[in-house]
């Protein structure tokens, strides 16, 4: 064999060791971003297994071939048990709106969320994507001061309520809204300057819901994810005891397959609209090959889903979300996103307070930095 076959060979061993311990390490659970960052790109190491199987089996002599193709093939099988539940093969976890119910306005809600990323000036894209699908709430996710009055000239005519979390370090947010809000909040829960909204929204034939917009620290290589963890395992908890239905959107930098997310579901009760609809993948709008859903909304089972839509791009790395929900009067729907295992609030609230007891930056406050 010449060294150019022994350098192919090489580059194809080292592909399929790369995507075996990519598979292995998130199984892991271990909080930390090295680990937890494996559980991003499950789609792309699916097609990748699949594709290096096919290959290991046809190029790989002797039986070390058929045995590399079989465990890319256990890499591919264990990948699509992650993200099968989000194709329409899946039962679907939020229940469509039924024809009355789509014709009922009144209780409906509809909303547009969008990471803006800090260091993107071109304001005028998400205000004319706003004013053109004019939702009942817009949430912007790392405003600054300078984004926060492009919005305000922009779109102030038609939002009377505004709550305004701006900040320079990419973790600033805001939220405008044509329905009455009260008891607004910006909380920095588990990191300084890490701020999330909680807020009541009423409807307009009356009825009353709850709102939280969160945005917690991204997974880094150097990092545990703790903090961010705990941000959304929080938001989880103060969901479930909530007496109004709860509806909890933003970047939640986590995907919607993750050991993190799959948590807050069991804490919270909510459901998520996506299982058994498609992937809505939010982050990356520049990088097609590398493409995940960041960008969440959960809502209590007493929603049913209206519309769902990623939206075009806005000069960000992110993809914004429009949902349309409408809350019922009757009784929450059966579909239910699991019990929280034993023990599993205890130590999530042990987590939480660990966090909390530690001072220290938000991650990445200087990467938005011009």
């Amino acid at each position: 064999m010449d060294w150019v076959g022994v350098v192919i060979d090489g580059l194809i061993w080292f592909i399929a060791a790369l995507l075996l311990i990519a598979t292995l390490l998130p199984l892991s659970k271990l909080p930390h971003g090295i680990v937890r960052g494996g559980e991003f790109p499950r789609e792309q190491i699916f097609i990748l297994a699949v594709v290096m199987a096919a290959i290991m089996a046809t190029t790989q002599q002797y039986h070390l071939g058929g045995v590399a193709a079989a465990v890319m093939t256990l890499v591919a099988i264990v990948q699509l048990i992650f993200i099968l539940k989000f194709t329409p093969i899946w039962p679907r976890q939020s229940v469509a709106a039924d024809p009355a119910l789509q014709e009922d306005t009144a209780r409906h809600i509809s909303l547009l969320t969008a990471n803006v990323k800090k260091s993107n000036r071109d304001f005028g894209k998400l205000i004319d994507m706003t004013r053109d699908r004019s939702p009942d709430i817009m949430m912007a996710i790392e405003v600054d001061d300078e984004w926060l009055a492009a919005l305000k000239d922009g779109l102030a005519d038609r939002y009377p309520h505004w709550i305004e979390a701006p900040r320079d370090n990419g973790y600033g947010m805001c939220l405008m809204s044509k329905l009455e809000l009260a008891e607004p909040q910006v909380r920095d829960l588990i990191v300084d300057d890490v701020p999330s909204i909680r807020t009541i929204v009423k409807l307009r034939d009356g009825q009353t819901c709850r709102l939280y917009v969160v945005h917690p620290e991204p997974p880094v290589i150097d990092h545990d994810t703790k903090g961010r963890d705990s941000e959304i395992a929080r938001v989880g908890l103060e969901a479930e005891e909530d007496p109004l239905p709860a509806i909890v959107t933003g970047d939640l930098n986590d995907v919607a397959w993750s050991t993190t997310t799959r948590r807050f579901q069991r804490l919270s009760g909510l459901l998520d609209p996506r299982v058994g609809r498609g992937f809505y993948n939010t982050f990356s709008a520049t990088m097609p090959w590398m493409r995940w859903p960041l960008d969440h909304l959960f809502h209590d089972p007493r929603f049913r889903l209206v519309d769902m839509e990623r939206m075009g791009k806005i000069g960000s790395d992110h993809f914004p979300m429009w949902f349309v929900l409408a809350l019922t009067r009757s009784e929450a729907c059966e579909s239910d996103p699991g019990e929280s295992e034993e023990g599993e609030i205890e130590e999530t609230e042990e987590m939480i307070e660990e966090e909390k007891s530690r001072s220290r930056e938000a991650i990445g406050s200087d990467w938005e930095d011009e």
